[in-house]
């Protein structure tokens, strides 16, 4: 596929999107990937690495490599993302501390409408379809209501979490950084970036890279022999992560790392339920919002279908 100047930079608008999403726990960098029209040719590039790209340059150069590898998405995807964590991270961060049920129901209304787009993906459902979505909801769902796990400290422990994190950031509706929390990692992991543990670190970041190299494979298999069942599990999934991302919860457990506090355990309650102001006005606005920005984003994504690339 050609592409000129105008279109990377619009794939590192999406990079940018994708990024902010990813900052935030409870919200996958992969629901913008999909609704940005990008998701599939995402993973099919990320599918396609492997040991002949070092045959491809040694037989043809890197120039013929770096195409095979489709080498300017993956980097101009990869400078969004980066250009948005270390830009928005603190925005985000501050945003969700001091406008947290604002900030939670603008995101609510952004996956909301991430699930009728992904639905209408499909143009003709039945009741097979269906039942895959309820199964995708079903475990999304039940994801969203375990009980963190207490950690370990075992090279094997830290590789699977890797691992698995880096699968729920490729997969719409549930975020890596919630996964981890669920797996007993989120402090281990955290305070090793702080204090710079280089063994932690590498570690999860060798299973980050076995996971994606391996689920991108399974996602670009399915999509290719099974891609009405997999766009309906995904739309199920990606609804029932929204338990996650309901703007009124009440706390039934925490604890300090770092210094921030890190909810282990919260039940969604209506609003009348919720222990403190709701904010029902703004929080109506800015869930009607995140919908608006979903339908902005379709029109964007309309000139880059979602299965434009085969590599």
């Amino acid at each position: 596929m050609k592409r000129n100047f105008k279109s990377y930079l619009t794939i590192s608008l999406k990079g940018l999107g994708m990024g902010a999403a990813d900052v935030v726990p409870g919200v996958s960098g992969g629901t913008i990937a999909f609704i940005t029209g990008i998701y599939e040719e995402l993973v099919t590039t990320i599918a396609n690495v492997d040991l002949s790209l070092i045959k491809t340059w040694k037989s043809k150069g890197f120039k013929t490599m770096w195409e095979q590898l489709n080498g300017n998405f993956i980097l101009s995807l990869l400078l969004g993302i980066a250009l948005s964590v270390f830009t928005l991270m603190r925005l985000t961060h501050f945003l969700l501390e001091t406008y947290p049920i604002v900030v939670w129901s603008f995101f609510f209304g952004l996956v909301l409408a991430s699930v009728w787009y992904v639905g209408k993906q499909i143009k003709q459902w039945n009741f097979k379809l269906f039942g895959f979505a309820c199964l995708g909801f079903m475990i999304a769902f039940g994801i969203t209501l375990l009980t963190p796990s207490e950690g370990i400290d075992h090279p094997l422990y830290f590789l699977l979490c890797g691992a698995i994190a880096i699968c729920a950031m490729i997969l719409p509706g549930i975020s890596g950084a919630f996964i981890l929390v669920l797996l007993g990692a989120y402090k281990s992991v955290s305070q090793a970036v702080s204090e710079l543990d280089f063994r932690v670190i590498s570690l999860v970041a060798i299973g980050a890279i076995i996971g994606i190299l391996s689920f991108s494979r399974i996602l670009k298999w399915l999509f290719n022999h099974y891609q009405l069942i997999t766009l309906a599990i995904l739309t199920g999934f990606i609804a029932g992560s929204l338990n996650k991302i309901w703007p009124w919860k009440n706390v039934l457990n925490s604890e300090i790392v770092k210094d921030k506090l890190v909810v282990l355990e919260e039940v969604s309650v209506l609003p009348q339920n919720f222990n403190g102001e709701p904010q029902l006005l703004l929080a109506s606005l800015a869930a009607v919002l995140g919908f608006a920005l979903i339908l902005i984003l379709e029109k964007i994504a309309e000139k880059e279908p979602i299965a434009n690339a085969k590599h």
